[in-house]
């Protein structure tokens, strides 16, 4: 028996502050290597359906198997990244993840992804903004006005103490951001009009665009920032500028190997990159006040397979979701 969990049964069953810390601990195994997350591939999808552009693609198709040393199950996450969803007023990023019994290899359940791949994908932004911003209450500037820029901000405001935010996007949609984030966190949002007023005087900036080029300028960074990027994943991404990886004291990955090649990082061959699980376990982090610290995300699969998890068995305890037979 198979059990099905929807996005609205996802939404019923995350608890921001639970995920903060099942993130945490997917961390501290990833650090051990007490995973196994084989290289997740990317490819084009969509390519040929557009007649009059036959040779663009509509978006990216990844899939990101992964598995944590004594779990019952194995998670394999299935996702798919199409920028102009913004236009349809859909999420930019959708997923799936599957759950098999390890002892089996039997499927358990089969759940909406997106929430998950949101949730977890905050709750990083989250961790690094307790873990590395120079002090609270944060001010934080947000580069997007998506799915994930609230989901940043939420997660932000979980793990920290939150007290203003600026939101920036070049389309209108930053409007309706600052007021769903003001009216849900309590929070004061603005929106504002140009990169530079997102950024000048944050504590905290956080970038979650899917963009090519970078998105505020690097001078602009007040002493003693944190920058979150999260959005680019493959070379052909980026969101930060050179000036502001000079200006990096240090900077920190989820998953150092893939961030460096990421177009954030990838003309700068000689950085030093930290694994953010170093941090976590107390053995770095932040140690002047005035350090322009910036923490490159490309995501983690194991992440994804511990919060798949988590949500599955809150789902199995409190009898949520359809079972069915394959």
């Amino acid at each position: 028996m198979v059990r099905i969990l929807s996005d609205s049964d996802i939404a019923s069953l995350l608890e921001l502050e639970d995920v903060l810390s099942v993130v945490a601990g997917a961390f501290e195994h990833q650090r051990e290597g007490a995973v196994e997350r084989p290289e997740r591939p990317h490819y084009p999808i969509g390519t040929g359906i557009d007649t009059d552009t036959p040779g663009e693609p509509t978006g990216t198709g990844l899939c990101m198997p992964a598995y944590i040393h004594g779990s019952p199950y194995a998670a394999t996450k299935l996702v798919t990244v199409c920028p102009e969803n913004a236009e349809r007023e859909l999420p930019t990023v959708n997923a799936q993840v599957s759950l098999v019994d390890v002892e089996t290899g039997q499927p358990v359940a089969y759940l909406a992804g997106t929430k998950i791949t949101s949730a977890r994908t905050g709750c990083i932004g989250g961790l690094a903004a307790r873990e590395l911003a120079p002090d609270e209450p944060i001010d934080l500037g947000v580069i997007g006005a998506g799915t994930q820029a609230r989901w940043q901000t939420r997660a932000i405001d979980a793990a920290t103490e939150l007290e203003s935010i600026r939101v920036y996007s070049p389309s209108d949609s930053r409007k309706q951001c600052a007021t769903d984030l003001e009216d849900e966190l309590g929070v004061p949002a603005e929106p504002v009009s140009n990169p530079r007023d997102a950024v000048d005087g944050a504590t905290v900036v956080v970038t979650t665009t899917t963009s090519t080029e970078p998105v505020f300028p690097g001078e602009t960074l007040s002493p003693g920032a944190l920058v979150i990027a999260v959005g680019a994943y493959s070379p052909e991404m980026r969101e930060l500028d050179d000036e502001t990886i000079a200006r990096a004291d240090r900077i920190f990955a989820d998953v150092p190997e893939e961030a460096i090649e990421t177009g954030d990082l990838s003309g700068h061959a000689e950085l030093e990159v930290i694994e953010f699980g170093d941090v976590l376990a107390g053995d770095s982090g932040r140690e002047e006040a005035d350090e322009i610290l910036v923490f490159s995300s490309v995501g983690s699969a194991v992440l994804d397979a511990a919060t798949a998890e988590y949500v599955y068995e809150r789902g199995v305890h409190k009898d949520v979701g359809t079972v069915v037979s394959l």
